[in-house]
């Protein structure tokens, strides 16, 4: 492969028709690091290698915005070249861009628009340059581009009416603060990124340095709560979505979801993340499992 015409970052820029086959920034997560199933049985066996592309191009991208190693515009740099691969078939077969041809070819195959791929694209170029968040309804901004396009990709995915996208939104968005919370201290250590709401904690007379402590502070912890209240919230339009699908199969799997989401928030509000990783045991997550399950048959 002949050399191309680098960038500052090394990489070469989004108007090069050559580029370098090292383009992802693979973490090592997976699947099974999510708090919440990808793919599982409960979906129809048909769509799971959609779901599978889906979720490859949506990590790679995610991998790259969170790369402490990257500098910020060689961030948005191979972001761009994933966003452009998705429309050029040209740029999508050269090495370093597998995931986002095999996007394009999932969303042909489907017929489902580009734009719940461009979303995420859009939300990881801010996540590169934006490092504070002044207000839970700028969060909920940057929620509704990072993590309701998941949602809406599988509800389109199945057929269902675009009307569910409000009740799948807001479970979306529960899952992303919910996380946020989970890794608060990590996010502070590793990249200085904090979502939490910066007048929350001016409010509660702390600063982002209160992350960098073992263990939360009053003040954080009244921060916290107030996130899990606006994630309480989130949930409570959440529950609705279940009903409104007409896919069995999906109505089961996003209520499973729902259950794991309303436990981890009341894991949350006991348990402090600077002092511990607070995820499920396997027997709470089974547990929640069969809670969805059972509620989502009773339902219909």
């Amino acid at each position: 492969m002949p050399f191309a015409p680098r960038s500052r970052s090394g990489y070469p820029s989004p108007g090069m028709n050559t580029i370098a086959p090292s383009i992802e920034a693979p973490s090592g997560k997976g699947a099974a690091d999510e708090n919440f199933p990808v793919g599982s049985w409960l979906l129809p066996a048909r769509l799971r290698p959609h779901v599978a592309r889906y979720y490859a191009f949506a990590r790679a991208i995610d991998d790259i915005a969170d790369d402490p190693l990257l500098a910020a515009d060689d961030k948005i740099n191979r972001l761009d070249l994933f966003a452009r691969a998705l429309r050029d078939p040209t740029l999508a077969r050269q090495p370093g861009l597998e995931k986002a041809a095999a996007a394009r070819a999932m969303l042909d195959e489907t017929g489902i628009p580009d734009r719940h791929c461009l979303d995420l694209i859009s939300a990881f170029k801010q996540d590169a340059v934006k490092l504070r968040y002044e207000s839970w309804d700028e969060l909920i901004d940057y929620c509704d581009r990072s993590a309701s396009p998941v949602g809406r990709f599988l509800l389109d995915l199945h057929g269902e009416d675009r009307a569910g996208y409000v009740s799948s939104d807001a479970l979306c968005n529960a899952l992303q603060v919910i996380n946020h919370l989970q890794d608060c201290g990590k996010d502070r250590a590793a990249l200085d990124r904090v979502y939490l709401p910066t007048d929350w904690l001016s409010s509660a007379g702390e600063h982002v340095e209160a992350l960098d402590r073992p263990r939360s502070s009053p003040g954080l912890r009244r921060v916290l709560d107030q996130c899990l209240e606006g994630t309480r919230g989130l949930l409570l339009e959440a529950d609705r979505l279940a009903g409104r699908l007409r896919s069995r199969r999906l109505a089961m799997e996003s209520a499973v979801i729902v259950a794991v989401a309303w436990r981890l928030v009341d894991e949350l509000s006991r348990r402090d993340p600077l002092a511990e990783r607070v995820v499920l045991t396997k027997p709470q997550f089974l547990a929640c499992g069969a809670k969805g399950v059972a509620k989502a048959l009773l339902a219909r």
